[in-house]
């Protein structure tokens, strides 16, 4: 039995609804951390290990131009340290540091914090959601 492409629509804007529009957590995180999001998602990816500013880039999905304005901007505050790649001088290293491993486990914290409708479900309807979202995510592996 094939879903209706409709309902799966409706399925997926309202899920985008819930997460995006009515529980979005990047304005908070800008809030906290005194900074744009895209420069708390440097951070995020930073803090899983070093990369190249190339690297970086791909990741954010931003042009190498934008990625050094926000690396300057994070040197600046003292959260990433560059460095040229040993391996190849061409390239830089973007390290985080203490301070910057700091903001991005609050950053996690806060887009972690599940949203009050979640919190309220039925713990057998919570977990039926956590089957699905994970069905979901295995499908898109």
């Amino acid at each position: 039995m094939s879903t209706d492409p409709r309902t799966a629509a409706r399925v997926w804007q309202n899920m985008r609804t819930l997460v995006v529009d009515q529980h979005d957590r990047r304005k908070a995180v800008r809030e906290a951390l005194d900074m744009s999001f895209i420069r708390a998602k440097a951070l995020r990816f930073l803090a899983a290990g070093p990369m190249t500013m190339r690297d970086l880039a791909e990741r954010l999905v931003i042009d190498r131009p934008y990625t050094t304005l926000i690396v300057d901007d994070l040197e600046r505050r003292g959260l990433v340290e560059r460095r040229v790649d040993l391996t190849d001088r061409r390239a830089k290293i973007v390290t985080i540091t203490a301070p910057g491993r700091d903001a991005a486990e609050l950053a996690d914290r806060i887009i972690g914090e599940p949203p009050e409708p979640l919190l309220a479900l039925p713990a057998a309807d919570l977990e039926m959601l956590d089957r699905i979202i994970g069905a979901l995510m295995r499908s898109a592996e």
